[in-house]
Parts: structure tokens; sequence; C-alpha cells
């Protein structure tokens, strides 16, 4: 029994089975530095996946910030302390001034469970609408949320999930505003089907680049419609930004790119650079009357050490420029990725922006019959070869890419290459 074996087995042991690993013969990882992640042979491997180190494996900066205030203090939120009102002030500063009020948790799932509870004591609604290829947490209320995972309870009738977006197998075979108009008109349809039901909506929570579903280049009118008859029903839109900010779509924010400000929004994964710290941005009044009502405190959400990894991580975007790289990189790769579906028929559709992509896998180019079986297996060449990325959709088909953001050309030139190679050995 080999080393990778013996840990296997005390994982399952410890930790019980079905606790997910990726790939077919899973990575043991040692060290990560910027891009790269080490295993425990001392291979080096391209990391095209992690967004959660966004500013790169283990930033000097971010790591000296953590380590300092560690040394210094760590302790809950009910004594006051510079660092979490620090981090709120430049976090807000990068929003709308609509948005004007924080509140920090640890995960994406307490984050997202907060903004419903949120939305059901703002709107006095219980209804909410997600898509039909939806991930949003793991909380019992989120879960419900999730159409990748069915929870085991089974679906609650206080939810509607609409068709996601997808610019690919469009519905009814329309395109541009047609398109958009006919998938926010599903939005429409769920609203009604709630009132004929006699729930009451208290709001809509999407991820704003739908990157669970696959990645969307419908039209922002398509958002912005959707959004409107939310409000128009009384209810709220919460934009899941928990993949999408923070530079990663080459906008500061993913919600910018469909022109729409969010009435609450959630962050998470990349906040703390791999340090466990999420968010709720919403307005006042929606987060004032939450807390005047339910007293939410969190023990450990935006302590000390935390704020300080998430200010450092603030500090590595600005300073080294990394949304504007992910915008002119995410551009590079691209083109690169639609010069590979020129030359590789399983390639059916691109998309993306800034470093956050999706290849979309078919078996036939014209009938666009989705190939997740050779998705799969193209995903574990790539390990192999030293290019970690994974594969998410509907019909779990599309290659899902999504760098660090000091992602470089070079390492472009080198994902590029290495693809072209697996592709044609598919």
């Amino acid at each position: 029994m080999n080393k990778n074996q013996e840990l296997l087995a005390r994982r399952e042991q410890l930790l019980g089975t079905g606790n997910p690993l990726f790939y077919e013969d899973p990575l043991h990882l040692v060290k990560g530095e910027g891009v790269w992640l080490y295993d425990a042979d001392g291979r080096k491997y391209l990391d095209c996946y992690n967004n959660v180190p966004s500013v790169g494996h283990c930033h000097p900066h971010v790591v000296e910030a953590l380590c300092e205030q560690a040394r210094t203090l760590n302790i809950h939120t009910r004594y006051l302390h510079e660092n979490i009102l620090d981090y709120a002030e430049r976090l807000l500063q990068k929003l709308d001034p609509s948005l004007d009020r924080v509140m920090l948790a640890c995960t994406g799932s307490e984050a997202n469970e907060q903004a419903m509870r949120m939305a059901r004591h703002y709107t006095g609604g219980t209804g909410f609408i997600c898509t039909d290829a939806s991930y949003h947490g793991n909380t019992s209320l989120v879960a419900q949320l999730s159409a990748i995972f069915e929870p085991i309870e089974g679906y609650a009738d206080f939810i509607r999930m609409v068709k996601w977006p997808d610019s690919y197998r469009c519905l009814d075979d329309l395109e541009g505003e047609a398109l958009a108009t006919a998938y926010a008109d599903c939005v429409k349809a769920a609203i009604d089907s709630m009132h004929e039901a006699g729930i009451k909506l208290a709001g809509m929570l999407v991820c704003p680049i739908y990157a669970n579903e696959g990645l969307s280049d419908v039209l922002p009118s398509y958002l912005q419609q959707a959004v409107k008859h939310v409000h128009d029903a009384g209810g709220v839109f919460i934009a899941d930004e928990v993949q999408s900010a923070f530079g990663r779509t080459g906008t500061f924010w993913g919600h910018e790119q469909a022109g729409v400000v969010p009435d609450i929004m959630t962050l998470g994964k990349p906040m703390g650079a791999g340090h466990p710290i999420s968010g709720v941005i919403a307005r006042s009044e929606i987060i004032d009357g939450y807390r005047n009502a339910a007293m939410y405190f969190n023990t450990f959400g935006g302590n000390p050490v935390s704020c300080a990894a998430a200010l450092a991580v603030l500090d590595v975007l600005d300073q080294e420029s990394l949304v504007e790289n992910a915008a002119e990189v995410g551009d590079y790769v691209l083109k690169g990725f639609k010069g590979l579906q020129d030359k590789h028929d399983i390639i059916g559709d691109v998309r993306g922006s800034g470093l956050f992509f999706g290849i979309d896998m078919v078996k036939d180019q014209a009938t666009k019959e989705a190939a997740p079986i050779e998705t799969k297996a193209l995903v574990n060449k790539m390990r192999h070869a030293g290019v970690l990325m994974s594969n998410i959709g509907a019909l779990d088909n599309v290659l899902k890419l999504r760098p660090p953001l000091p992602f470089s050309k070079e390492n472009a030139d080198y994902l590029l290459e290495i693809l072209d190679q697996q592709l044609s050995s598919l």
C-alpha cells in the first residue's frame, strides 16, 4: 500500500465514506506558491481551479498580516477592534453607495443563510427563486436552493427553480434580446406560480455569472429584467458573489457586468485567500432591521485575524493590479480557448470573463449533445499532465477553470499547450 492509499484508508476510517475528493487518483498536496501547487513527491501542478487563494497560494503579504495579528490578539467581535471596521470601510468604498452595511461570518453557506433570513424579515415573504442548475451552500435553508444536490428532506413548496440563462443550448432557439426576455419571463412565471399558491416572494438568489451552472453569455438585460420582476413583486435580489467577487471576472464585482445593483450580496471563498471569512452586504434598512429583530452574532465572524487576512487581500488586489490582470490575461486565454475550439470538434462552446472560464464539451457540435464522460476523462488526463481543473454544469460536461489572479500569459501558454495535447489524445 502506497502513501496515498494509506491516507485514503485513514480518511475513510476517520471522516467516513462519501467524503468527496478531486480526481480518480487523488492528489496529496503539501505546498502552494503563486499559481503552483506541489505534491508530496515534489511534482508541481499549474493551478487552474482554486479561486480561494485568489491572490496566489500563500501570498507573503497575506501570510505576514495573518501571522502578525495571530501573535497579537484573536477574539470574537463583542469587543471593540479596528480591523473589522477598517475592513468594512474599505469594502464598502468599492460598492454602490446604497450598499452601506456589512455583516461578517465564516463560510459562504452562512452568508447565504443570513441573506435569506434577512430577505424574509424585510419583505415578509417566504418564497425564493433560484436557477435549475444552482448550488449556494449546505445549511438546511440554503440547501433548498441546490439543484445540483437535492436536500435529504426534499424540496419545500416555497422554492421555485427557473431555467438558468444558458446561452449555448438556448431556450426556444432564441437569440439576443429575445432570448434574454424569454429567460426573464421564466422568473415572472415562477413569481406568478408562487402567487397562485398563496406564497409571498421574499427574493431571488443567483450567482450573477452563473458559475456553477456553466457560465452564461446571455445579454445583461436578462438579469435586469428578472430583477425588475422580483422588485415589482415585493422581493429582493440577492447576488451570490462567493465565486464571482474580488476581481475574478475582470471587474471587482460580478454583478457589475450585468449593470444591476443587488439589494443583498454575499461573499466568501477568496475573501481571506484561504483563511475562513465570509460576508453579507446590504442596505442599512435591511441589515439594521434584521439585527434588531434577530440579535445575530457570530463567534468567529469578523475576528481580528480573519479581518487582517482580508485586509491584506485588498492590499494585494490593488497594489499588484490583479483585477486589471484578470481582464487582460483572461481575454488572452479566452482567445486561446476559441482557437482550440476551431481545432477540436469536442469543444462545442467557450464562455467566460476575466479569469473564469467554461468549456462546453460535446459529442457532436451540430446536435450539442453533452459529453460528460469525455469531460471527466479529460479532467483526469490534465491532472496527470500537471494542470488542475474541474467540471461543472447541469450536464456535468463543462470544464471549469478559475486560476489564481496572478495568472500570467506565460502560464496561459503552458495551459493551452497541455490542453491541446490532451484533447488530441482524448
